[in-house]
Formats: C-alpha cells, structure tokens, sequence
C-alpha cells in the first residue's frame, strides 16, 4: 500500500501548543509527553492501515489519539492533513 503525505494545519499545531500549555501548570512532563503521543500517532497516519473513523463532520477522519483527545482530519488519495485536535467531551462539531 501506497503511504500518505501527512500535514499539519496551522489550527492544529495552535490545538495542540494549547493543550501542552493547560496541561504544564500542573506538569511541564505530562504536557510534552502528551504533545509528542498526540503528534507521533499523526505521523503514523502515514501509513493508511493506522487506525482512524470516520468523522462526525461529513468529509472527515478522527484520529483517537487519547481517550481524552481526538484529532480531527481530512483524507485524500496522497495527503492526511491534520486540522485540529479537540477535547473528547467538547461538543464537535459545534
């Protein structure tokens, strides 16, 4: 199988530099382990056999990255591009 180019929105590395930040006030080392979780499985989106579902937006994928965190993407032939990663009790979408 063919493996995909994977980008990241600007929206998405924001989602993501926000989450690290909430999390350091209590842990500056939880915080950049859950950065690095979240941005290493994007990465293995690469490959179209990493596990994704269909997203509740039409024309979407989520990646359920932490029980706590979902990212959000959109999938062609030759590109996974992640969009935003949200909070799984946030209301998405809104």
């Amino acid at each position: 199988m063919k493996t995909k180019h994977v980008e990241r929105t600007a929206s998405y590395r924001e989602d993501l530099d926000a989450i690290e930040a909430h999390i350091a006030i209590d842990s500056p080392r939880a915080a950049l382990e859950m950065w690095l979780l979240i941005d290493e499985q994007v990465d293995q989106l690469s490959d179209p056999n990493f596990p994704r579902r269909k997203g509740r937006v039409p024309g979407t994928v989520e990646l359920v990255a932490h029980q706590n965190y979902i990212v959000i993407l959109v999938e062609d032939a030759n590109t996974i591009t992640a969009l935003n990663v949200v909070h799984a009790r946030q209301r998405w979408p809104k």
